[in-house]
């Protein structure tokens, strides 16, 4: 027993729209049982682009009856038949959101003849009603009104049935199945696809570009997050809408995956990543020669390629330790850009001394969050993952040979692949290093063992 709909509606998300007309076309997966038509009173404007689309107009819903007084009777209709739609997400959670408004709890079965058709009727370009409804000669009268597309739907329905698609609505129909819960234009292969293990994942528009980026300690169960629940929020329906194909790197631990989900957005930008995209100004100290020899620092924005003694994200950080090296090593204020106040250096006529007191303030401060390895269990059997934070930077991961035992940086390097460091690395390190101290060996100048080799 089968409820074949369609709706049309003032926008795209049902949260803040309301739905205009909605055809029930009843099915007994033989023939027709009964056809419903009605149009809705929204009961608010209709925007003038879905006039145009759709024909409906604010005067023709003047007298139409308001959802509440038919949500009785549409439930009546729908309740206990499996829910067909074209794309059927998108009529699902319309009448789902606006029956619950009314205190009926409608929970059922769906099938989407848009992901029907591309199983049973593969190959084609397009699967949207119009396309294959020409593809496949069934005609449409009324397009974009509700009776028009449902019983164009319907008819689709009946050629997947003939055409041997029983097999293919049992398997969707299955609780295991994730197909029901997927966006409508991703295939239930892209999923399938996906292991259980840590990773990064990347989603594709249909022009094939990365339009979000997420890391995950499992990536088919994190994936499948994505598409659970009654979220009808319009960023979340459009961003469903727009997922075409799906993409992971395997990592070889949760962390790993963390950095490499950074690094990711960072490099391609997707539109519909937010978190990391925010502009986060960094400030560093830089040593320079002048033009009377002396080494001099100084603290300024952080610009690309360009070496720093040290970085911040807090501009007062960056003058708290610059005034700490001033004090410990006696340095000229002047000399710093503390204080213009302040004569250069005439307690110290010998330049090179005085450089020699920059060069060992520079040496502590870059030595102060030190050269050291993260060292993890991987997932890919017995290599281990490592992490190099070098001089406080953040240098590289990748996974070691078995038979490397040693924590000599310049051993250990050829297998790292390094990566560019971001504002949001470090605070990653720092705090996965606080609360893992057995899995951090820090670099003494002198080759250790590794852990557990």
């Amino acid at each position: 027993m089968y409820a074949i709909v369609d709706i049309e509606t003032t926008g795209s998300h049902p949260f803040a729209n309301g739905i205009t007309e909605i055809a029930i076309v009843l099915h007994n997966g033989n023939e027709v049982e009964g056809r419903f038509e009605t149009l809705i009173n929204p009961g608010i404007p209709i925007p003038g682009y879905i006039t145009y689309l759709t024909g409906i107009s604010n005067r023709m819903l003047a007298d139409a009856p308001s959802f509440e007084e038919m949500a009785m009777n549409i439930y009546r209709m729908l309740n206990g038949r499996i829910f067909i739609a074209h794309n059927v997400n998108f009529d699902y959670t319309f009448l789902k959101h606006h029956l619950q408004a009314y205190g009926l709890e409608w929970k059922p079965k769906k099938l989407c003849t848009l992901k029907l058709s591309r199983k049973v009727f593969p190959g084609h370009h397009r699967y949207g009603l119009g396309h294959i409804c020409r593809t496949l000669e069934i005609p449409v009268q009324n397009r974009h009104r509700a009776a028009g597309d449902a019983n164009a739907t319907a008819i689709l329905f009946e050629k997947i049935l003939s055409h041997g698609g029983d097999k293919v609505i049992k398997d969707f129909l299955r609780k295991d199945t994730h197909e029901q819960i997927l966006p409508p234009n991703l295939p239930r292969e892209e999923v399938n696809n996906l292991p259980y293990a840590p990773g990064v994942y990347y989603f594709y528009d249909a022009k094939g570009k990365i339009i979000y980026v997420g890391k995950a300690k499992s990536l088919r169960k994190r994936v499948l997050n994505h598409f659970t629940g009654l979220n009808t929020g319009k960023k979340r329906q459009d961003f469903l809408r727009n997922i075409y194909k799906i993409s992971f790197t395997e990592c070889p631990t949760e962390l790993t995956a963390f950095i490499l989900e950074s690094v990711e957005i960072k490099k391609h930008w997707p539109v519909y990543n937010y978190s990391q995209k925010r502009f986060d100004q960094m400030y560093g100290i830089y040593s320079f020669q002048d033009a009377k020899g002396y080494q001099r620092l100084a603290i300024d924005k952080k610009r690309k390629n360009v070496e720093t003694v040290a970085q911040f994200h807090l501009l007062n950080d960056a003058y708290r330790t610059m005034w700490q090296m001033v004090r410990e090593y006696e340095l000229n204020p002047h000399l710093c850009f503390l204080d213009k106040s302040i004569t250069p250096i005439p307690e110290f006529p010998d330049v090179s001394q005085y450089n020699e007191r920059v060069k060992n303030a520079v040496t502590k401060i870059q030595k102060a969050d030190g050269t050291y390895f993260i060292f993890e269990e991987s997932v890919f059997g017995k290599k281990q993952s490592c992490i190099l934070i070098e001089n406080g930077k953040f240098y590289g991961m990748g996974l070691l040979p078995e038979n490397l035992k040693t924590s000599e940086p310049e051993l250990i390097k050829p297998h790292l692949t390094c990566y560019p460091e971001n504002e949001v690395i470090p605070v990653l390190l720092k705090s996965f290093k606080r609360k893992n101290p057995d899995k951090v060996i820090t670099f003494e100048n002198e080759p250790t063992e590794l852990l557990n080799a």
